[in-house]
């Protein structure tokens, strides 16, 4: 009885072990070699035709390997990373994905192991700065930057000098000066500065980045809202622009892209990639300029440079994961040639600093008045500030939106933002 126990034991332990040694394999990668990788990214016309334009470069580097590029909604990848991460299981997960600046983090720090490192597929340094914070962990990069959202204000020269300014009298202004030129803009068109959308606090992230400041400490996971001089900055600013009447409100994205195609509004102030946008509107061309964002009033340190969305590549620890790498470092980590190429066929602007001394970035745009458009989105993107975005920009927003409706119904700013402190400490543990 006992050797029939012994042996019951032995063989118990070896099950486990090749249980557990299969289950590593399938993780680590190292359990077969693939010629055929997965990625997965969403928005047709501009990342999935970036990857698919990348697929083409990367031909003459290895021809062999098979690339699928698969479009899923960016929530549904959300979802389906993070189901299939907390499970443990790898089976169906692509090669490469495409995660937001604002979300990476909390996958991070969530699943350290099931994302391979990149640390020395690329060179850091030639990418923006402030991209480096929410791609690295623990000092080792996992993403590798792609686009940036840096932001400019697109102004309608035409509305401006009816209110008697130039281009150049927005060159470096704060958002006291943008609110004391959009009223006279209002008396002289009728024309409202901006759209906005009350349950999307987008400015907000643009104003405190431009001072350094975000929802969380430097840690990235404890909030920071009561005390927080720029978002207190922030917040009476947005309600400084609703009492000037300078807004016009919208709900959704369609509604957005109306306002500034129909000709309601005078400045538009956004990410560069919605400039595809505003040029679909033929008739409105040479009436645009893009001037650098206001920066804070009354917050030295603030810049007239910042950021909203933006994305980057990360490898998952799954069988291939070595020629994913490879495919990543060819192309987007290093080929200047490559970037020129995104530029003329989808506008995309990269984080790679090299790629601005290609002629695609230099090249200037008719429909924005023969600005050269792409080489200053470049210049304002290196001046973006570094902010750890941490793990939970949204969850904390759907506080703050709360907290502003009652601080333009009358409660103390103060208030609002202690309040919103309390319940992020709550909600975040």
């Amino acid at each position: 009885m006992k050797k029939v126990l012994a042996l019951f034991l032995v063989s118990i332990l070896l099950l486990t072990a090749c249980s557990s040694g299969s289950k590593n394999k399938q993780a680590s990668g190292e359990s077969k070699d693939t010629k055929e990788i997965t990625v997965w990214a969403w928005d047709p016309n501009f990342n999935i035709k970036a990857m698919n334009l990348a697929k083409e470069a990367y031909k003459s580097e290895n021809p062999d390997l098979k690339i699928k590029v698969v479009e899923n909604a960016q929530a549904d990848i959300v979802q389906k990373l993070n189901t299939s991460l907390s499970s443990g299981t790898t089976k169906g997960l692509p090669n490469i994905v495409l995660i937001e600046d604002y979300r990476a983090q909390s996958f991070l720090k969530a699943y350290p192991d099931m994302f391979q490192k990149l640390t020395g597929s690329f060179k850091p340094e030639d990418f923006a700065q402030y991209k480096m914070a929410p791609t690295s962990l623990d000092g080792k990069n996992y993403g590798l930057p792609f686009d940036t959202g840096v932001t400019g204000l697109y102004v309608r020269t035409d509305y401006l000098e009816k209110a008697g300014y130039k281009v150049a009298d927005l060159q470096n202004i704060d958002w006291n000066k943008y609110i004391e030129i959009g009223k006279k803009v209002k008396a002289a068109t009728g024309k409202v500065m901006l759209t906005q959308d009350p349950k999307d606090l987008g400015l907000i992230r643009m104003m405190i980045q431009s001072s350094g400041a975000w929802y969380l400490k430097k840690d990235g996971v404890t909030p920071d809202l009561a005390g927080n001089a720029a978002l207190k900055e922030a917040f009476k600013t947005y309600k400084e622009i609703l009492d000037a009447d300078l807004v016009k409100p919208v709900s959704d994205w369609s509604q957005f892209v109306a306002g500034f195609n129909s000709g309601d509004v005078a400045t538009v102030p956004t990410g560069n990639w919605i400039t595809p946008s505003i040029k679909s509107e033929a008739s409105q061309s040479g009436k645009w300029a893009v001037v650098p964002m206001p920066k804070q009033s009354g917050i030295a340190n603030s810049v007239n440079a910042s950021n909203l969305g933006g994305s980057s590549w990360y490898v998952l620890n799954v069988p291939g994961k070595e020629k994913a790498v490879d495919f990543l470092a060819k192309t987007f980590g290093s080929n200047v040639d490559f970037y020129q190429t995104l530029n003329k066929e989808i506008g995309a602007i990269g984080t790679y600093k090299p790629a601005a001394e290609g002629e695609a970035y230099k090249a200037s745009d008719d429909f924005f008045g023969g600005q050269k458009i792409i080489t200053d989105f470049a210049n304002w993107t290196e001046q973006i500030p570094q902010v750890n975005y941490g793990l939970h920009t949204y969850a904390i927003e759907d506080i703050l939106a709360v907290g502003m409706q009652d601080y333009l119904k009358g409660k103390d700013l103060d208030k609002v933002l202690e309040d919103a402190q309390k319940q992020a400490e709550e909600q975040i543990k």
